[in-house]
């Protein structure tokens, strides 16, 4: 597979879902339109107040988080792969008259299109997968943090990805071994759509993002992992307190997501 292949591939997929995913209830348009923020107390909890700051947002998919930035009084600009799901970032952030700026690039290749230094850099849930190398992903969070700047990042846990789609068998490695290639169908957002896609991702264990980010000079400031998901994306769930979701089965006996804070020293 040649360097560029997966991206080409997952672009593709990542197109191909934001029609839907901006109709699905998942990702309920209609409450963001009306004022409905998108940020969960997981990140929240480690964003502090936003107001005034500058924040880049990675991976932004079509911007909901973004344009939330926008709403609590931060200047914030998202960037993500998928030409559609920034068009309709930029279309909705024009609808709402907010002031976010849109970007679409690859995460690795972001120094040729933006130069700005930001208070703020944030990424959040299902991102981090799509990279084959961590090290290049913390070299572009340090580039564009000011000194003292902060990073912020939730995502779901490693231990999740080592099991089938089912959460009945240990089913991948949990170390960053090799691609994982895949066809799906369906979407996380609507499970029952009619896209068809092949994914390639890579499972990064903790030690590898934690490592990944001391070497580009990021002090770890917090590490969280939590019992529950905010987000109802997995089969076999049971919701058990509102928008706290588990693997009904495996009940709260394994971490599903994680999150830290980081200073740029």
């Amino acid at each position: 597979m040649e360097a560029n292949d997966y991206l080409n591939i997952n672009k593709q997929t990542w197109n191909n879902k934001v029609e839907v995913h901006v109709n699905s209830d998942f990702y309920d348009m209609d409450g963001f339109l009306k004022g409905k923020s998108t940020l969960n107390s997981i990140e929240l909890d480690l964003l502090g107040d936003v107001s005034g700051k500058k924040v880049l947002h990675l991976q932004c998919h079509f911007g909901q988080d973004t344009m939330t930035f926008s709403r609590m009084g931060a200047k914030a600009t998202g960037i993500d792969l998928s030409d559609k799901a920034i068009e309709k970032a930029i279309e909705i952030n024009q609808k709402l008259n907010l002031d976010a700026t849109f970007i679409c690039c690859d995460i690795y290749d972001l120094p040729n299109h933006l130069d700005e230094k930001f208070d703020i850099v944030f990424t959040s849930y299902g991102t981090i997968g799509w990279f084959p190398d961590l090290d290049k992903w913390a070299k572009i969070i340090s580039h564009f943090l000011k000194p003292d700047g902060k990073f912020v990042f939730a995502e779901f846990h490693p231990v999740v990805w080592m099991f089938d789609n089912n959460f009945k068998e240990v089913f991948y490695n949990y170390f960053n071994t090799e691609p994982i290639i895949e066809d799906e169908s369906g979407t996380y957002a609507d499970r029952y759509s009619e896209i068809t896609a092949q994914t390639i991702t890579w499972n990064h264990p903790i030690s590898e993002v934690l490592n990944a980010l001391i070497s580009h000079g990021l002090e770890i400031n917090c590490f969280n992992e939590f019992d529950y998901s905010p987000y109802n994306c997995f089969n076999n769930t049971e919701e058990f307190e509102q928008n706290k979701f588990r693997i009904k089965h495996l009940e709260n006996k394994i971490p599903m997501v994680y999150s830290l804070s980081a200073t740029k020293k």
